[in-house]
């Protein structure tokens, strides 16, 4: 081999090396090679193997609990709804897990959300519910879930689970989504995100405000609401939502139907 050619590809070698580490060590400039369709395929496999891991994920039957999850795909339709969600292609779909103890709601790749019955129990007013599930959504509709994962699996990994090859790591793909964690750069993302898919719908465009600000004066006051530990809760969060309104001028009045306690009353 001609050595000028061989140092050239060695050195091409290296700087390719460290340009790959350099986009694993940022998960916000972190070059995404997970396609679209193929979050969706991750996606629908790892809800596949939600729905038979109980120890793990009790997921609510819909047929045994159609009026909850009509209530619950009114509202997680009417957001995406909205012009601003990008994947309109994803095969959105929610589950109610049925856990009253954790407070907690996740996405997987693709536009697959989950929430808890205790996350569900503890709020208070249907637009808290609407701001959290806006959030999720917008972890799956920017390709955050995608992006933890890589940078937590690998992509070489990643896809031989996407082709089938890697069986195997389905179940621990799973059993850690609900503590994916994302950096605070993304969280604010998908707390602004979550005011413009609202800004379209009917709701409080700042709905998930009051939410977080009950997890802050928890916090303050001695609690450690279980969703913080996922979900890093920075001292301006609320702001950066009333801002992010007030920027696009969007209404901020609460909806707040009487029929959440009732939607409450659909559960086990």
């Amino acid at each position: 081999m001609n050595i000028q050619f061989f140092s050239f590809k060695l050195a091409f070698f290296a700087l390719s090396t460290v340009l790959i580490l350099g986009f694993a060590s940022c998960e916000e400039d972190s070059a995404l090679f997970i396609s679209p369709d193929q979050q969706i395929e991750l996606g629908r496999q790892l809800d596949s193997t939600i729905m038979v891991s109980p120890s793990e994920y009790t997921v609510l039957d819909a047929t045994e609990y159609p009026e909850a999850y009509d209530y619950l795909e009114n509202i997680f339709n009417e957001i995406l709804s909205s012009d601003a969600v990008r994947y309109d292609n994803f095969p959105w779909q929610i589950r109610i897990i049925e856990d009253d103890e954790t407070l907690n709601a996740f996405a997987a790749p693709g536009g697959f959300v989950y929430v808890y019955t205790g996350l569900i129990k503890y709020l208070d007013q249907e637009d808290d519910l609407v701001g959290v599930l806006g959030h999720e959504i917008a972890h799956a509709d920017l390709e955050h879930s995608a992006r933890a994962l890589e940078r937590q699996q690998g992509v070489s990994i990643l896809l031989s689970v996407v082709l089938g090859q890697e069986t195997a790591r389905l179940g621990q793909i799973a059993a850690g989504l609900a503590g994916l964690q994302f950096s605070r750069s993304f969280e604010t993302d998908a707390d602004e995100k979550s005011v413009e898919y609202l800004a379209d719908s009917p709701y409080n465009c700042a709905a998930a405000r009051s939410f977080f600000q009950k997890l802050i004066d928890e916090e303050q006051a001695g609690g450690t609401p279980e969703f913080l530990s996922t979900h890093p809760n920075p001292d301006n969060r609320v702001e950066n939502i009333t801002e992010k309104a007030q920027e696009i001028n969007c209404d901020t009045d609460p909806l707040n139907p009487p029929s959440y306690e009732d939607f409450k009353a659909m559960l086990p």
